[in-house]
């Protein structure tokens, strides 16, 4: 069997429990030494617990990376300026990231301003939202302005770097997708920012309809008429 070439050294057991990759990042802010930026973040994070001024690192701001191969501190770079090894099969420099699965389908979003998974074609960008969509989307949804930059409105996570799958309720609004299914367990199918339905409610209103029919009027209110205003949610029309 020849022998491993300096690119290939390093293939083994490398990375944190985030990203597969041969180095390490010196956090710019605290000058310490952690697998990965989201390895900083939970660990200061966890320490330091502030909602208002969380402990994360700006990924653009990374200057210095150590090889997990020879231990050699360097300026970020995608091989190692000492052995040689390659420090992820993907690398951005402008986020100072690497990953070397590849599966994912990394690609760098120039108008998010961050890399995104899940192929380059397969998603558009939306200039209203300020976000990366599927392409299966891009004719149907709501337009929200920058829709994913803010918190999940259930568990608060930061939507528009998150690792989590998001999904775009047909309101427009973003949610983890995982969210909208612990919504479902809870009976819940509205959304929790504009209260709009989540899934086609149709067979439910038909169901209350004739709940509704063959129920009695109460003497009370029999032969009155009470009128209500009400805005459409869409366009605002008030509608009695």
């Amino acid at each position: 069997m020849s022998e491993p070439t300096n690119t290939q050294l390093g293939i083994g057991d490398f990375g944190c429990t985030h990203y597969r990759r041969r180095c390490k990042i010196v956090a710019p802010c605290c000058n310490e030494v952690f697998g990965c930026r989201h390895c900083h973040n939970e660990t200061k994070n966890n320490e330091e617990i502030n909602v208002v001024d969380p402990h994360d690192i700006p990924r653009h701001e990374i200057k210095k990376i150590i090889c997990s191969s020879c231990d050699t501190e360097q300026d970020v770079q995608q091989y190692c300026i000492n052995c040689g090894v390659c420090m992820g099969k993907y690398f951005c420099g402008i986020c100072k990231f690497f990953d070397d699965d590849i599966s994912k389908q990394q690609y760098h979003c120039d108008e998010c301003g961050i890399c995104r998974t899940g192929g380059k074609d397969n998603f558009f960008h939306c200039k209203i939202c300020g976000c990366c969509y599927s392409k299966v989307i891009k004719d149907g949804h709501h337009c929200v302005e920058r829709a994913m930059h803010h918190n999940c409105p259930i568990c608060f996570e930061y939507l528009f770097d998150t690792l989590r799958e998001i999904t775009v309720l047909p309101c427009g609004h973003t949610i983890h997708f995982e969210c909208v299914k612990e919504m479902e367990q809870h009976h819940r199918y509205s959304c929790p920012v504009c209260s709009k339905s989540i899934c086609d409610m149709s067979s439910v209103w038909k169901n209350l309809d004739q709940v509704i029919s063959t129920t009695p009027m109460p003497i009370t209110y029999k032969n009155k008429m009470y009128l209500y205003e009400t805005r459409c949610g869409y366009c605002a029309m008030i509608v009695v």
